[in-house]
């Protein structure tokens, strides 16, 4: 037979326990807006029964029960959407750093604008167009050489910022790997916490909740994989245990362990980088044990080189931005040093052959003393041996900038041979250069069927001896016999040139000619080979590397969104498992006070029920 004061203890269990869930439901209303926080409700569960089934037990008609008592609080979220949200945050936070590493270019490209260096090319390419009709004018030269000073000062303008960016982009790397090891510390530290409260039947809920939050906010620098490690103790059944993490590769392929549950330790991110001249690299990335006393780092034999390009993350996006060098060939990619590299090997190819074209023509100095002067190239590299940096060291040439008239705007004219024997239609070879040798020497160029194209250049009173012509032109002794282009001639034709040759024949330059300066207007719309990555003339070139940019910041900004969306869509069906709705739990609110109420009001019914018995029975009578 049950207690005569049995109805009281299962009123007060009903007290306790609906009181267990208000302060619950108070717990979450006050963390509605707690980041990372999870609901919580109160698992119900009926107390023991009497009498327990036993073979001793008294004879009852039936089970009495005896009301109810709180089991334990469960935290109300879905693990499979977890490891959803955080394979979708590394792709989403990939793609996120990428596009902003590809926008903050674009943003100083400025392409296309007026200040960008398409357009710096062209005026001056129109300058020299202007030059070319008015190579004496000295105002048309001042401009040409402002245009140039204002195209070497883009191409060095853009070249610096790009390498300042960059060393922003390394700062941001080192805060990145700064940040990883601090979240794998402190998650270190909360497992090491949640393993000594479980053992005592105790469910540490905002540790569940603190090492979500960590966990969310890593896996949005690397891809981790999560697994967690069994209960130890007396824990309860729904207790998460310790977590061990992985980063992991995009199929989720573990490369290395980040934090062993187990054994309470975790490790730490080393980036180490290199210089090759031009560019600083990461050239490896190295996880190793943390001490247990925290002090110190253990090296160990085994440390691995993890790839870091595997994981996507922020970090992974970050280090193809600022550089990493290849273990195929040991050559440096990223999208700062491919931009830079594209840069310097524009300049520097385009220069070369601008300077050629520029050595090549006269220019005031040389046509006033009737002869050709040491070459002045137009465009120069401020203390560059090497073939990088150009971009960054491009200037126009001090001697073009200390005097206009050493702008080559002027070209020899070609001397065209004359036919000695032979058909007097056919075109004949032209003569260029200036003879350097003394003593009067006789021309003569003939085409026979047997020995093709030959030149003969002896003195007066010498023998003829026929030297071979080999791929369209020599060049003798100063000279240059051209006859590139020219028609297989009649067998037997020669020609020569009408006066002796003596120290200093050659073409003449004029003031009034400004054909180099046409020349060199020309070479934006020459064929030029950029160090065999492409033939095609600079401005096509340029246009590429543009091109190639725009491509590649699209499509980061293409998946950005959709990598994003689905991040959001995930998390969206997280948060309505986990999130606190307030309408449900004033709901719950009020449905918790309403059975507290009851339980008391039972209570005072058993007291009156009581107090019958005690005081009132036995009474007949009096």
């Amino acid at each position: 037979m049950s207690s005569t004061f049995h109805g009281l203890e299962t009123a007060r269990r009903g007290m306790n326990t609906q009181q267990a869930a208000l302060h619950t439901t108070g717990h979450n209303i006050s963390n509605a807006n707690t980041e990372g926080y999870t609901r919580q409700r109160v698992n119900f569960a009926q107390t023991e029964p009497y009498p327990n089934a036993a073979r001793n037990a008294p004879r009852t008609p039936g089970q009495i029960g005896t009301g109810v008592e709180a089991d334990f609080i469960q935290r109300v979220r879905e693990n499979y959407l977890d490891i959803q949200y955080r394979g979708e945050n590394a792709q989403a936070s990939y793609w996120e750093t990428r596009y902003d590493s590809l926008e903050r270019i674009e943003d100083l490209m400025n392409e296309p604008s007026k200040e960008g260096i398409a357009t710096t090319m062209d005026e001056f390419w129109n300058a020299l167009q202007d030059l070319s009709v008015n190579p004496e004018d000295s105002g048309a030269r001042s401009v040409v050489r402002q245009r140039g000073m204002a195209l070497a000062e883009t191409f060095n303008y853009v070249s610096d910022s790009l390498q300042s960016n960059k060393k922003d982009v390394g700062e941001e790397l080192k805060t990145t790997a700064s940040q990883i090891n601090s979240i794998l510390s402190q998650i270190n530290d909360v497992n090491k916490e949640i393993g000594r409260v479980e053992p005592h039947k105790q469910m540490p809920n905002d540790m569940y909740d603190e090492r979500g939050r960590l966990l969310d906010e890593i896996s949005s620098l690397v891809n981790i994989d999560v697994q967690r490690n069994e209960t130890k103790g007396h824990a309860l059944d729904a207790a998460e245990g310790t977590v061990n993490v992985f980063m992991t590769d995009e199929e989720g392929n573990r490369l290395t362990t980040l934090v062993d549950g187990e054994n309470k330790d975790f490790k730490e991110l080393s980036l180490e980088d290199e210089e090759d001249g031009q560019h600083t690299y990461i050239s490896s990335a190295s996880f190793d044990w943390y001490a247990d006393n925290g002090e110190e780092l253990v090296e160990e034999d085994d440390s691995p080189d993890v790839s870091f390009l595997q994981s996507p993350g922020k970090l992974k996006a970050l280090v193809e931005s600022f550089g990493y060098q290849t273990e195929e060939d040991d050559t440096t990619k990223g999208t700062y040093p491919g931009l830079i590299d594209d840069l310097d090997n524009m300049v520097k190819t385009f220069t070369d052959k601008f300077n050629e074209v520029h050595e090549s023509g006269w220019n005031l100095r040389d046509i006033n003393s009737g002869e050709k002067g040491s070459s002045i190239p137009f465009f120069a590299f401020d203390g560059t041996e090497e073939q990088k940096g150009y971009a960054s060291a491009l200037q126009v040439h001090e001697d073009i900038e200390e005097d206009l008239d050493n702008i080559a705007a002027s070209s020899p004219t070609e001397l065209t041979l004359t036919v000695k024997e032979g058909s007097q239609d056919q075109a004949g070879p032209t003569l260029s250069g200036k003879y350097e040798e003394d003593g009067p020497k006789e021309l003569q160029v003939r085409y026979t069927d047997e020995d093709g194209w030959q030149y003969s250049l002896v003195g007066t009173d010498e023998a003829e001896q026929w030297e071979d012509i080999e791929e369209g032109s020599e060049t003798v002794d100063g000279l240059t016999i051209n006859v590139e282009g020219l028609d297989d001639p009649e067998d037997g034709t020669v020609w020569s040139y009408d006066e002796p040759i003596i120290n200093g024949t050659g073409p003449q330059a004029f003031a009034g000619d400004g054909s180099n300066a046409l020349n060199l207007a020309n070479v934006k719309d020459a064929n030029l080979d950029f160090d065999g990555e492409s033939t095609t003339n600079v401005q096509s070139y340029y246009q590429g590397v543009i091109g190639e940019m725009a491509v590649d910041t699209d499509e980061a900004q293409q998946k950005m969104h959709n990598t994003d969306n689905l991040r959001e869509n995930v998390n969206n069906r997280r948060q309505e498992v986990s999130s606190v709705s307030l309408d449900e739990e004033m709901t719950n609110m009020i449905q918790f006070q309403h059975a507290y109420n009851a339980s008391a009001r039972n209570i005072t019914m058993i007291d009156e029920m009581l107090d019958r018995i005690i005081n009132n029975m036995g009474v007949v009578g009096r």
